[in-house]
C-alpha cells in the first residue's frame, strides 16, 4: 500500500490550498475581573488557520469566552507547521512569565512526519515539563490529536492510515496526562459535518474554532 499512500500525499501536496495565519494581535487583556493569564501553544489550527482574524480563531473566541468572567491577559505562540519539537524550540527561546493556563494544540505535524508514538510521548513531556519550570503554568489542557481520518482534503486510504496513527498518539497523550499533576487531556469533539471544516478541507473554520474554545472555556471555568 506505501507506494498509493506515497501518490495520494503527493496529490494532497499539489492539491491544497494554503490559506493564511489570520491577522489581528496574538496577545492581549480583555475583561474585567480576577486575573488570568492564558498561553496558547500550538500549530495551525492554534495559530487560526482557517479563519480571518484571530477574532474569529481560537485565541479570539477562548479570550473572549473567558474575559465574561475574569480580566484575560493571554498570549499566543503557535505558528503554521510546528511539530511538538517545533514549539519546544519556540516557547525555549521566550523569556520565562508565569501563566495560570496553557492550552495545546498539537499532533497534526507530528503524524503528518511520521513521528513515533515513543518520540511524541517524550516531546510531549519534555513540553509539559518547560510549561511548568519556565512558565509556571498551573493547569495545562491538551487538545487531543484531531481525527484524520474525518479531514475532507485527504482521500481514502491516506486518511484513514494517518487517523489510525493519529488515534495512537493521542491515547499516548491520553496517557501521558495522567502522570502529571495539573495536566488534563481533552479529546477534540467537533460534529462531523461540512460547516466544521474551513475551504482548505484540512483546518477548523470559525465555527469549529467557536465549538472548540466553548469546550476549553467550559473546562477552565470549571477549575
Amino acid at each position: 500500500m506505501m507506494p498509493l499512500l506515497l501518490a495520494q500525499a503527493l496529490w494532497v501536496r499539489r492539491r491544497a490550498q494554503l490559506l493564511p495565519e489570520p491577522q489581528g494581535p496574538r496577545s492581549g487583556t480583555i475583561g474585567m475581573g480576577s486575573a488570568l493569564r492564558l498561553l496558547i501553544v500550538g500549530d495551525s489550527s492554534a495559530a487560526g488557520v482557517g479563519a480571518k482574524t484571530q477574532e474569529t480563531a481560537l485565541s479570539g473566541h477562548l479570550a473572549s469566552r473567558l474575559a465574561e468572567r475574569y480580566r484575560v491577559t493571554w498570549q499566543l505562540e503557535a505558528q503554521m507547521g510546528n511539530t511538538t519539537h517545533d514549539s519546544i524550540q519556540q516557547l525555549s527561546n521566550l523569556e520565562p512569565a508565569p501563566f495560570d493556563f496553557a492550552i495545546t494544540a498539537l499532533g497534526v505535524n507530528d503524524v503528518t512526519h511520521a513521528t513515533s508514538k515513543a518520540q511524541f510521548i517524550s516531546r510531549q513531556s519534555t513540553l509539559f515539563h518547560l510549561l511548568k519550570d519556565h512558565f509556571k503554568v498551573r493547569q495545562i489542557l491538551c487538545s487531543g490529536v484531531p481525527p484524520l481520518q474525518h479531514f475532507p482534503l485527504l482521500p481514502q486510504p491516506l486518511a484513514w492510515t494517518l487517523g489510525r496513527h493519529a488515534a495512537r498518539l493521542d491515547a499516548g497523550l491520553n496517557k501521558l496526562t495522567k502522570q502529571f499533576e495539573g495536566v488534563s487531556h481533552l479529546p477534540l469533539i467537533l460534529p462531523l459535518n461540512p460547516e466544521m471544516a474551513a475551504s482548505d478541507g484540512f483546518h477548523p473554520s470559525p465555527k469549529a474554532y467557536a465549538i472548540w474554545a466553548e469546550n476549553l472555556a467550559q473546562h477552565i471555568l470549571g477549575k
